[in-house]
């Protein structure tokens, strides 16, 4: 048996084990068919799955994946233990029976041994599974780390549906929807918000313009799954055209450049500025009050440039192809 709460979503085709669970709020969207989950395995509240052609994802059978994680086309082996929030980044490859802590983000291409213990932002392997890590993995399944053949089960469901996503009203406050933009049907929006033309609110997503100030959205801007979007009293939150703001991410208060991409589980704070065609990398923490020139590629936790962007950012394989 395959349980997939009510408030999950998949989106397009997913090959899944018998025994998975997909919980509440967590996003699955597999743009080519190109994600497999294996037997038993869990994937916890609010986090996303995407995968695609140029990086598919494969996740074995009896791993757990922690709540708010996140996995853009990467490979996980058997009876892994994913900490909350971890991030996976594009063609990134976990061994069998490996942990990692919360937090941890996993960089593109990162190849982790067996049984590694992996902790940081980046990540590092810190050591090898001892005999109590062992037991903790087997206690958590029930005493049974035994693998059972693989029996695949296809859901297949249109990424678009035919119902869009909820707007409120706040006071005497409604959401403004430009022509062409398409709201997944689990995003919400409610209050001072205005969405220009051909924009995407992916599955899960909240917008929230509850009286603090104005949350003025562009044009051909993507807002990925699992994002919040919100502002501090007296601010104002301008995501301008062309935009892109990876799944997880949470921007607050603060103005966003033209053509800027932000990658997943990133956190932007209340008061800052990030200038044109900049790019910031997964998982950073931009502060309140900071400031970004256009082209910067910014980084860290607390996020820094580390370095300037030649020509236009370029797309990432987890955007949403529009039609």
């Amino acid at each position: 048996m395959i349980r997939i709460a009510e408030s999950a979503r998949v989106l397009g085709k997913l090959r899944i084990g018998t025994g998975a669970y997909i919980a509440q709020g967590t996003v699955v969207r597999s743009m080519a068919g190109n994600i497999q989950i294996g037997n038993n395995s869990m994937v916890l509240e609010n986090s996303v799955i995407v995968g695609s052609r140029e990086f598919p994802v494969d996740i074995g059978s009896k791993t757990v994946f922690g709540h708010k994680s996140i996995v853009l086309g990467a490979s996980i082996g058997d009876l892994c233990e994913i900490g909350n929030k971890t991030i996976f980044m594009p063609g990134s490859k976990m061994g069998t029976m490996c942990i990692t802590g919360e937090g941890t983000l996993i960089p593109t291409g990162m190849i982790i041994p067996q049984e590694s213990v992996v902790v940081g932002r980046p990540a590092k392997v810190i050591r090898r599974l001892t005999k109590e890590d062992q037991a903790m993995i087997k206690k958590m399944r029930g005493d049974d780390i035994s693998l059972s053949i693989y029996k695949e089960n296809i859901i297949h469901e249109a990424m678009r549906g035919d119902s869009m996503g909820t707007l409120y009203h706040y006071r005497d406050k409604y959401p403004e929807i430009g022509e062409n933009t398409y709201l997944y049907d689990s995003s919400e929006i409610t209050g001072d918000v205005k969405v220009g033309n051909n924009t995407v609110i992916g599955a899960g997503v909240k917008i929230i313009g509850d009286g603090h100030g104005p949350v003025i959205i562009g044009n051909n801007v993507q807002i990925l799954e699992n994002c919040v979007l919100h502002l501090l009293p007296g601010n104002q939150l301008i995501i301008h055209d062309n935009v892109v703001i990876g799944p997880g991410s949470i921007v607050h208060g603060t103005i966003v450049g033209e053509g800027t991409v932000i990658e997943s589980g990133s956190l932007v704070c209340d008061y800052s500025e990030i200038g044109s065609n900049c790019l910031v990398k997964a998982g950073s923490l931009v502060k309140q009050r900071s400031y970004f020139s256009d082209n910067a590629i910014i980084e860290g936790y607390p996020a820094k440039e580390i370095g300037k962007v030649e020509g236009k950012v370029r797309m990432p394989a987890w955007v949403i192809r529009t039609p």
